[in-house]
């Protein structure tokens, strides 16, 4: 595997509209990012709140990393050997790596390194959860598990648990990133192949 082979997946996996459409929401959020969206809240009895736009527009980055797994060779590649999938793992860390440190340094121009962590942690945790709504629902359907954590940070805003709006250096928030990520990655990595080699492999008792 070399930078040739990379480069070729990513032609074959929309590897550049990917990017375009990351690097538009980073420059959208860097633009706008701080206008607010008013939107009813219930914990608030029905009185509108203000989100900032920044706050939810890495939910769109996510989406659009778990859709490069989408595609024409999907199923192939869910089937490749171990080559193959290094391939795929090596494709999809650069991919998010790009991504992040795009969205990073547009946020940090425009408000600050604060918030350019606060933007990439929530990729990070939006990318884990559309993983696993991929996995779960189907590669069309990634964006379910996402959009419904939204709902739920929107109508409860500035709680404890609101990775959105939590500082940057907030663990808690951390541990989220870090156990969403995870749980998307292992769901991601369980493809239906591995799980029947496994199985066949097991010692029976």
């Amino acid at each position: 595997m070399n930078g040739t082979d990379l480069l070729r997946y990513a032609r074959v996996h929309r590897g550049a509209a990917v990017l375009a459409g990351c690097a538009a929401v980073a420059l959208l959020s860097a633009f706008f990012g701080g206008t607010d969206i008013a939107l009813p809240s219930i914990g608030s009895g029905g009185v509108t709140t203000g989100v900032p736009y920044r706050q939810e527009l890495p939910l769109l980055s996510a989406v659009f990393l778990s859709a490069a797994l989408d595609g024409a060779m999907s199923a192939h590649d869910a089937m490749g050997a171990s080559t193959m999938h290094r391939l795929r793992a090596a494709y999809c860390a650069a991919l998010t790596l790009t991504v992040c440190a795009f969205s990073f340094g547009a946020e940090a121009l425009a408000s600050g390194p604060a918030s350019g962590i606060v933007f990439v942690r929530s990729v990070l945790i939006w990318l884990g959860l559309a993983l696993l709504s991929a996995r779960a629902m189907g590669q069309q359907l990634g964006w379910v598990i996402p959009l419904t954590s939204v709902l739920f940070l929107v109508w409860y805003p500035l709680n404890w648990w609101d990775w959105t709006a939590n500082p940057a250096t907030d663990l808690f928030s951390w541990a989220i990133a870090a156990i969403a990520l995870s749980l998307g990655v292992t769901a991601t990595a369980a493809t239906p192949w591995r799980c029947r080699r496994r199985t066949r492999h097991q010692p029976r008792q």
